[in-house]
């Protein structure tokens, strides 16, 4: 006698020898069947408020429109790993430089290690272009391009450590995993070229958030960045990983990844909506085609010696990062939405902060120059958003003995250039002596929430649903910094 097994396990005789459940029954037990058609009936119906749709038919990485009209289609992020000092660079204090060797005036906040008295900066500032705004002697070849610059000078964080601080700047959230920037803006916006990731992170930090710093967290894997290289390899040597195709020839290539979607694809047909399968079903389409595309965008060869000269690029110390911010414009031009380049560990000075920031600035100041002056002459300024920025400033006492300084998360400069933003102003200020940001105070939520919106995002409407509530890059803060904005 053959069977048939009802929803809760119980079975009852019918007619012909075969087992059922009676209409009332039916209707009893699935009750709470009805109610979830028509739960899915209502969710079906607000999917239009969703940013877009993850059915395994879609892709992910689709380009979509902004929800207004954004000056900014795509951004670059110079990140400058350890702590730039805002002082030496581009905050002058002249009450700082009176009182050099004074004890602070006030109750220090507490921070990391013990330090001593004021300490004005090695530097002298010049003035630069039409504004006339003060960049230090550190940073020449960026004071030349200062007048497509927006500095910030009244930035703040919440975390005086570099994990935290760094965390927040790339995620949100200095405490728990979060998307980075570059996930939310890929999955708000998509990719441009559909051969190229939407985000790519160009020689990441592996230290302090490591891979959180560009991961998807909670979000579809897809929008996760891909990375080129890591901050301990040269840049002549980085690559992306597995980027070399296994077989010989592309009609034997895609014939293999038939094969495995097939299996794929089955198995997904058959099982409950698995977002990290169909986002792994996708990412294999993507590389095969990347496999195609990615070596020509990454051979700089193809650039004049002329353009290589303007980022630094065969010029010693400037030739690692120049290779990075020629790849990033590259990699814009070409459709990517959101390009990290990072700048190695080296900025964190507790001590020897002449020498330090030094060497330092001597890699970093004529590659970003270069950028930006090559992204103007190219039109592609006008909607790309350059963002300079570093976890947090230095205190503007010294720390022991020498000319080192500590972690200060109470107040630093960011800058931003092109896509919308004014250029030649200074916004917010620091107190007299460089402490904290006392004038126009600009959060990380405020920062995040300014870019979302250069890129034509309202930054309370980019959310995304997951264990029960919806997210945010925000979170429940941030205030779009209008006054910036051409």
């Amino acid at each position: 006698m053959s069977t048939r097994r009802a929803i809760t396990g119980t079975v009852v005789p019918a007619s012909g020898g075969e087992w059922a459940l009676s209409r009332r029954q039916l209707l009893q037990r699935t009750a709470c069947g009805f109610g979830h058609l028509a739960l899915l009936a209502m969710l079906n119906g607000n999917a239009a408020a969703a940013p877009h749709d993850f059915s395994s038919e879609a892709n992910p990485l689709q380009m979509r429109p902004p929800q207004f009209g954004g000056r900014a289609r795509r951004v670059i992020f110079l990140f400058m790993h350890g702590g730039v000092s805002h002082l030496d660079t581009f905050d002058p204090k002249p009450e700082l430089d009176r009182m050099d060797g004074k004890p602070l005036p006030f109750d220090r906040p507490r921070q990391f290690a013990q330090t001593g008295n004021l300490l004005r900066s090695p530097w002298s500032f010049n003035r630069y272009g039409e504004s006339g705004l003060p960049v230090s002697t550190l940073l020449p070849h960026v004071g030349s391009v200062i007048d497509e610059i927006c500095l910030i000078r009244s930035m703040h964080v919440e975390q005086v450590d570099h994990g935290g601080a760094i965390l927040q700047l790339h995620t949100g959230s200095a405490v728990f995993p979060r998307p980075s920037v570059g996930a939310w803006i890929s999955y708000g916006l998509g990719a441009e070229n559909e051969d190229l990731p939407a985000f790519v992170t160009i020689a990441p930090p592996m230290m302090h958030g490591a891979q959180q710093n560009y991961g998807s967290s909670f979000l579809p894997t897809c929008f996760q960045g891909t990375a080129i290289g890591d901050f301990k390899t040269p840049m002549t040597k980085a690559k992306i990983s597995n980027l070399q195709r296994a077989e010989p020839t592309d009609r034997l290539q895609r014939m293999q990844l038939d094969f495995i979607q097939d299996a794929n694809r089955s198995h997904l047909a058959g099982s409950p909506p698995e977002s990290r399968l169909e986002a792994r079903i996708e990412s294999f389409e993507l590389a095969f085609r990347m496999q195609a595309e990615a070596p020509d965008v990454l051979d700089l060869s193809h650039e004049t010696p002329a353009t290589q000269r303007l980022y630094g690029i065969g010029g010693g110390a400037t030739d690692n990062f120049g290779r990075q911010c020629l790849l990033a414009r590259r990699l814009i031009e070409r459709g990517v939405r959101f390009v990290q380049c990072s700048h190695s560990y080296k900025w964190d000075q507790h001590s020897n902060l002449r020498a330090g920031h030094e060497g330092n600035a001597r890699e970093v100041d004529l590659p970003i120059a270069g950028l930006v002056t090559d992204l103007k002459q190219r039109g592609l300024l006008d909607d790309t958003l350059v963002v300079w920025g570093t976890e947090f400033g230095r205190t503007p006492v010294c720390e022991g003995p020498g000319d080192g300084r500590d972690h200060n998360p109470y107040g630093f400069t960011m800058w931003l250039a092109g896509g919308g933003v004014r250029g030649g102003i200074a916004y917010g200020e620091t107190d007299e002596l460089g402490y904290k940001a006392v004038k126009d105070r600009v959060s990380m939520y405020d920062l995040h929430a300014t870019v979302l919106h250069l890129l034509g995002i309202d930054h309370t409407r980019l959310t995304y649903r997951y264990n029960g509530r919806d997210f945010r890059l925000t979170d429940v803060h941030g205030e779009v910094v209008h006054q910036i904005m051409a």
